[in-house]
């Protein structure tokens, strides 16, 4: 992810938790109440963030917008009166131009029925994560599966172990560019599950860094979909919204 990239470009300790505030608090008292490594000035947030789609979701939406306030104005700090503003635009294409383009997108799927939401989960974790993914045949798109792994979670403070948190799908591009899919179910009751897949890949080519992350995500999209049998096991031949 562009989170992972520029910490280990600036030597910055960088945590991929699962979802809760809970595994962030942990890290952020580290050496307060573990006597462990201090962490902060700490940043964190969720997928709400806000920032990787073109609206802005609920209260972490705020934070979001405060959080580009105070990058904007550092940016501007030593512009003279008169020029020309750093906008927000420049400020991602420099980090483009730098480390490279992650582009998001997520689709869901809403309201499938139970029983073919978990056999969509359960072909995953049969056929790639325990599975031979070598005998996975390549398609039109050349997109290749190198890696299937369900994401589980070891805190470092506290050394409690969080399992089950997403079914990870990672794939190469013919030009070595990597990407990767997330699978994760939600509300598995009587009125049906949510199927989210996570869509992320890395594009080095500048010239192409302008796309549409749903045009530019579109063929791993299909690659993916076809791999978990999204429309012959659920019956669904689109997701219900793409954000």
């Amino acid at each position: 992810a562009a989170l992972d990239v520029v910490a280990e470009a600036r030597g910055i300790p960088c945590f991929s938790t699962p979802t809760g505030w809970k595994f962030f608090g942990n890290l952020m008292s580290s050496k307060e109440m573990f006597d462990g490594t201090d962490y902060t000035p700490f940043l964190c947030g969720e997928e709400s963030f806000g920032t990787g789609s073109d609206h802005i979701r609920e209260k972490d939406g705020l934070w979001a917008v405060l959080a580009w306030m105070s990058i904007l104005m550092k940016a501007n700090e030593n512009t003279p009166e008169g020029e020309p503003l750093v906008q927000v635009k420049d400020i991602v294409k420099q980090h483009w131009e730098k480390y490279g383009r992650h582009f998001y997108c997520r689709y869901d799927y809403e309201a499938v029925e139970s029983d073919a939401a978990n056999e969509v989960m359960d072909l995953i974790r049969d056929s790639f994560i325990g599975g031979d993914i070598s005998s996975v045949t390549d398609d039109e798109s050349s997109i290749k599966l190198v890696g299937a792994e369900e994401f589980g979670y070891v805190d470092p403070v506290d050394g409690s172990e969080t399992n089950k948190q997403g079914l990870i799908l990672s794939f190469e591009y013919p030009s070595g560019d990597t990407s990767r899919v997330i699978f994760r179910l939600s509300g598995t009751g009587s009125a049906g599950a949510t199927i989210r897949m996570y869509l992320e890949r890395f594009e080095k080519d500048a010239s192409k860094h302008d796309e549409s992350a749903p045009v530019a995500l579109k063929s791993l999209a299909d690659r993916a979909l076809a791999l978990v049998k999204m429309e012959e096991l659920t019956g669904r031949e689109s997701p219900t919204v793409i954000t």
